[in-house]
């Protein structure tokens, strides 16, 4: 079994320059988040490139590279295509239909579709409701990426006292990888995302370049990347190419589409990066990059891992004390064939996807309950309008509250059966919550009350079979399929009360007449303005890390490849990074 390599001073230099810069970066972003309008939703002057790669880093986190890469590394090319192919087609179909309704609704935050499409007793039900879910959505990232950054440091089962407790290495980096997550988004907001986000594609793209090319070297014992393919076709288990060999059942792959196609056309986040660029034209062209990106893409991320199935043929041997240990194939291969310097790159890049994540729910969840709720609640009990500081003050507030609940979510998720199981059974249930919205953006007459009855139903059927055990050894296509079924049948039966004349259809009538009605762009002028000097600051983040991995080179490697990988990694970051700030200059032309 190949020796794993450790890591070192250089790798922990690394890390703590990366978070060193992402706090900077919120600093930056707060300089341009002085209203609700730049906080919330970038006052619609976020360049369409930098959306799209916000919107296509959010759609992966540190689970692509612990869960789903287990599942890969197990199942082999059918994993593949399942996380890859309803990805790219939902992108695809968002871009040709769904970015340009988005568009159209013309709102400020997410929640505030709910209001104009049905009710503002709609949005209070979907906040109070959506709270705990987005919790849970960070905390199982949080969960993730501190087992994986924790195991990959060695630090994971050491007992760390503190304040009279005594804590191990897992718990602290929770507790303390919250906090900087919580401190970056209530700092920086929907900006701080965005450049979060981009430094996130940025690295990520270097990184799994690398890994890709190392592995397959490796693989092909010093006669190149086909000859390592090669191998990896020959040497594979049996039926390890097949699209599908019994593994999983077809009722996991149609509730996973299913949940693929509503996470990845009407989730929030995404929603609200549509709002954040000028107009309806850039929202297609940000969700093409997308559906390009992720066609490509994991092809860089899948492929390595199912080499890691050669290269490890037995990870447990490696991993004792792991419960799932092919979980951490892409952190063997990290450890196997990386230099020091691009250890820490890995690990900062998994830091990267966990912060992308995270902060588009915080953001997106923070905005629902400053300007959706507070303001209207405010408003009817004391008769008194809420400033823009005010409404900045609550989404802080509410940041913290919800980064707490996460921290907590995240320390008992090992109860509940690790991140995986917690996914099946818990995360897949609020699913449902995006079935009356994407039903009501096509169809747009039912009155105000059917995505409430809708969700209720649903929620009551969904919950009532877990609770049984009713298809237990089928959780995600339980949850999925029945859910999606109920609110979808509720919805439609619904459609019988609505009356066109009913007062309270006046907000569906009039988002309506939005959806027939382009947006036109702000022009030239206003669109660049400050929106590309992103690029630059962006950029010069880039290039700090790219000298960083330049000075690597020159200290010992460790591992089993040489210091060229860091001056490859280098050149890549200083030409991006040098590429973005040139772009950025156009802002002062």
């Amino acid at each position: 079994m190949p020796q794993l390599n450790s890591t070192n001073w250089v790798d922990y230099c690394v890390i703590a320059l990366y978070f060193v810069v992402i706090l900077c970066a919120g600093l930056y972003s707060a300089r341009k988040s002085r209203t609700t309008a730049d906080y919330f939703r970038g006052d619609g002057k976020v360049p369409w490139p930098l959306a799209g790669l916000t919107v296509w880093a959010a759609g992966f986190s540190a689970f692509i590279f612990v869960g789903v890469a287990g599942f890969v590394y197990n199942n082999g090319v059918g994993a593949m295509l399942v996380n890859l192919l309803p990805c790219a087609c939902t992108y695809v179909l968002t871009a040709l239909f769904f970015a340009r309704m988005w568009r159209r609704s013309r709102i400020s935050t997410p929640m505030e579709f709910l209001t104009r499409r049905y009710s503002a007793s709609t949005t209070y039900f979907y906040s109070l409701l959506n709270l705990l879910p987005a919790a849970a959505v960070i905390g199982q990232g949080l969960y993730i990426v501190c087992l994986f950054v924790s195991s990959v440091l060695g630090f994971a089962n050491q007992r760390i006292p503190i304040a009279g407790l005594t804590m191990s290495g897992f718990q602290v980096s929770v507790v303390v990888v919250g906090t900087v997550m919580v401190v970056y988004t209530a700092v920086g907001g929907l900006w701080g995302a965005v450049i979060t986000s981009t430094v996130q594609s940025v690295i990520m793209v270097v990184m799994s370049v690398i890994v890709f090319f190392v592995t397959f070297i490796h693989l092909g014992h010093g006669a190149g990347v086909v000859a390592g393919l090669r191998h990896l076709w020959h040497e594979a288990p049996p039926r390890y190419f097949n699209l599908y060999d019994g593994s999983v059942s077809p009722l996991f792959w149609i509730g996973f589409g299913i949940s693929e196609f509503l996470n990845y056309s009407v989730s929030w986040p995404i929603v609200q990066r549509l709002q954040s660029v000028d107009d309806e034209r850039s929202a297609r062209k940000l969700m093409v990059l997308c559906a390009g990106l992720a066609t490509i893409a994991p092809l860089l991320w899948f492929l390595p891992v199912m080499g890691a199935r050669v290269i490890f043929p037995d990870i447990r041997a490696l991993w004792p004390a792991l419960d799932v240990p092919e979980e951490a194939s892409y952190a063997s291969l990290a450890l196997l064939l990386l230099p020091h310097g691009m250890l820490g790159i890995v690990v900062a890049a998994i830091f990267s996807a966990a912060l992308g994540a995270a902060n588009g729910v915080f953001n997106y969840i923070t905005a629902t309950v400053a300007h959706d709720v507070y303001v209207p609640l405010r408003r009817r009990f004391s008769g008194k309008e809420t400033t823009d500081r005010q409404q900045i003050r609550v989404a802080h507030v509410t940041t913290v509250v919800i980064g707490v609940i996460a921290v907590v979510m995240a320390l008992y998720i090992p109860r509940l059966g690790g991140a995986f199981k917690f996914m099946l059974n818990y995360l897949s249930l609020g699913m449902v919550f995006s079935v009356p919205v994407i039903l009501g953006l096509i169809f747009r007459r039912t009155p105000w009350w059917s995505a409430i009855a809708a969700i209720s139903a649903a929620l009551c059927v969904g919950v009532t079979l877990m609770v049984l055990g009713i298809w237990k050894e089928q959780a995600l296509a339980r949850n999925i399929l029945s859910e999606t079924s109920v609110a979808a049948a509720v919805f439609a039966i619904s459609s019988r009360w609505y009356r066109d004349d009913d007062p309270l259809s006046e907000g569906a009538r009039r988002l309506s007449e939005d959806l027939d009605n382009p947006v036109v762009g702000a022009g030239p002028a206003a669109k660049s303005e400050g929106g590309l000097r992103v690029f630059g600051w962006i950029g010069k983040l880039s290039m700090v890390l790219g000298l960083l991995l330049m000075g690597c080179a020159f200290l010992p490697p460790g591992g089993q490849t040489s210091s060229s990988v860091n001056v490859a990694a280098s050149l890549c970051l200083l030409a991006i990074g040098g590429g973005m700030w040139k772009v950025s200059l156009r802002d002062n032309a």
